[in-house]
Formats: structure tokens, C-alpha cells, sequence
């Protein structure tokens, strides 16, 4: 089975992703991207690929996946017809920004677990209660306090890899060819430097060298969702970036700098990926900053 290269929705300039997943059914194409990945299932079931090897998969399971680690989640439904997954991963390219950091000598025992564990692992179950509390405080973090939830939540996988066994008996090394980066990463990469323009479906298409039902295709097999949602939420993670500084302009203002050209598309936008409106996001990050008494 053919192994796809994945690009990971990200801001530029941010050295992780936190992501959440409601969908039919779990992405179906076997791929690997450069990030490693911590992914929760919150709801579904099915089998996971890693390379050569099959797992299966439940609700609450926990699962490490290695950077460039080929893996597909497939799922199975219990009455053949549904089964609505939901899923919260944390991506992060360990030779990336974070490569620096990982470099210091303060750093080498999480360094140290990257490297042992490439090959991936599941969480046991007897410390899902410990691991998806960290994942929650990461998840609900901004700026700087995402990064140190980012590296406890490290160090807590880092201790119980000692009592785990590897996905996978073999690790497969991800191809490069010719040095050069794949056709999706220089699509994506093309998106980010150009979100905040008006960037139609058309417009990429002709970057890619594509027609827009060629481009359709490849980009949501590539990438898991469509042209526009992924703009969507690059668009909207920038906001959120905005607004979560200490002296701000009008969330109009953000929006349309950002890329949306209507204020009504970007409220319905916004409550869908964040899921609550602009004012209600910066009354909770204001309260989430105020120091309880």
C-alpha cells in the first residue's frame, strides 16, 4: 500500500498543533507526516496500521506515533453503518523549530525519548486518566503555558515508554527524493504564506499545476479535509493568535486582515472550529489568565 505524504494544518511560526477531529469516520489513507504525533481516541474503534503491523483501537485508547512513522486509523462500525469518530492529537516536528530546544543538555531525557521511540507506542490504560488530563491542560493553554504543559506532558510519556512495547517490530525510514520537498508540502506551504489574501480554490489549483476537480482530490486525500476548511482553520488559528494579545485591534479588523471578507462567514466559521463565538474566546482567555484567589 502506497504511502502518502501528510501536511498537518499549522500556523507558521508555531512549534506544535493541537488538533480535534469530528468526523464519519477516521482519515483512511495509510501516511506519515513529519511530525510526531500523540493521538487520543475519544470516541470510535476500528484497527490501526503501523508499517506492517495491525492494532486495534477503542474508545480512551492513547497512542504515540512516531515523526515520519507510516500509520493508518481504520475504522469498523458495530452496526455496519455508523460510527462517529473523535479524536484529540498533538503534533510536533522534533527536527523542527523545537530542534533547539531538544538540543540543550537540560533537554536530553526527552531528547533521548524521541530517539527510543520512533517506532511508537500505546499508552496503557492504567495511565489514561494521568496523560488525558495533560493533554486537556495543553489543549486549553495559550503561548507559553501550551509549551510547558507540551514538555510535562513529554516527560509523563517519557517515564511510561519503560513499560511499553514498540508498534512496530521494524522501523520503515521515510524517502526523500532528491532532497526536494513533496508536491502538498509546497501546496501547503504556498496557502500559509498567502492566507491572508483573498485565495481562491482556482488560484492554488493553477500553483499546483492542477485542475480544480484534480486539485480537490489530491488535496483532501493529502490533507484529510477540503481546500477550504484547511484555509479555514489556518485563518482562524491566526485570529486566535491575535486575539490573545494584550492589546488588540477590532476582531473585525483581525478577521478581514486575516483573509475573511465577510464578518457573518467568519462568526459562523469561527463558533465551528473554536466552538464559541470571538467574544465569549477572549472573556475565557482573559479569565483563564486571571490568577484564582
Amino acid at each position: 500500500m502506497k504511502t502518502l505524504q501528510f501536511n498537518v494544518p499549522s500556523i507558521q511560526g508555531q512549534s506544535l498543533t493541537v488538533q480535534e477531529d469530528v468526523m464519519d469516520y477516521f482519515y483512511p489513507h495509510l501516511h506519515r507526516h513529519l511530525e510526531a504525533q500523540l493521538m487520543w481516541v475519544v470516541k470510535g474503534r476500528g484497527v490501526l496500521v503501523v508499517e506492517d503491523t495491525l492494532h486495534s483501537f477503542k474508545e480512551n485508547d492513547v497512542f504515540f506515533l512516531g515523526a515520519n512513522q507510516p500509520h493508518v486509523f481504520k475504522s469498523a462500525t458495530q452496526d455496519g453503518f455508523t460510527n462517529e469518530s473523535r479524536s484529540i492529537s498533538i503534533f510536533f516536528d522534533p527536527n523542527g523549530k523545537l530542534k533547539s530546544l531538544f538540543s540543550l543538555g537540560e533537554f536530553d531525557s526527552l531528547n533521548q525519548f524521541i530517539y527510543s521511540n520512533a517506532r511508537g507506542f500505546k499508552v496503557p490504560e492504567t495511565y489514561f486518566a494521568q496523560i488525558s488530563e495533560r493533554v486537556l491542560k495543553l489543549k486549553s493553554a495559550d503561548q507559553i503555558d501550551k509549551l510547558m504543559h507540551f514538555f510535562y506532558l513529554l516527560k509523563s510519556l517519557a517515564s511510561i515508554s519503560k513499560e511499553t512495547d514498540p508498534l512496530c517490530a521494524e522501523r520503515i525510514g521515510a524517502k526523500v527524493v532528491d532532497g526536494k520537498c513533496s508536491r502538498i508540502t509546497l501546496i501547503c506551504n504556498y496557502i500559509k504564506s498567502n492566507f491572508k489574501k483573498e485565495l481562491t480554490l482556482e488560484d492554488v489549483a493553477n500553483h499546483a499545476n492542477l485542475t480544480p476537480q484534480a486539485f480537490c482530490r489530491y488535496f483532501k486525500k493529502h490533507c484529510g479535509v477540503t481546500f477550504v476548511s484547511y484555509l479555514n482553520r489556518i485563518r482562524i488559528k491566526e485570529v486566535c493568535h491575535q486575539l490573545n494579545e494584550e492589546y488588540l485591534d477590532s476582531v473585525s479588523f483581525i478577521a478581514y486582515n486575516c483573509g475573511f471578507n465577510s464578518i457573518t462567514n467568519f462568526n459562523r466559521v469561527f463558533k465551528q472550529i473554536v466552538g464559541c463565538n470571538p467574544k465569549e474566546y477572549i472573556h475565557n482567555y482573559k479569565q483563564a489568565l486571571t490568577p484564582a484567589m
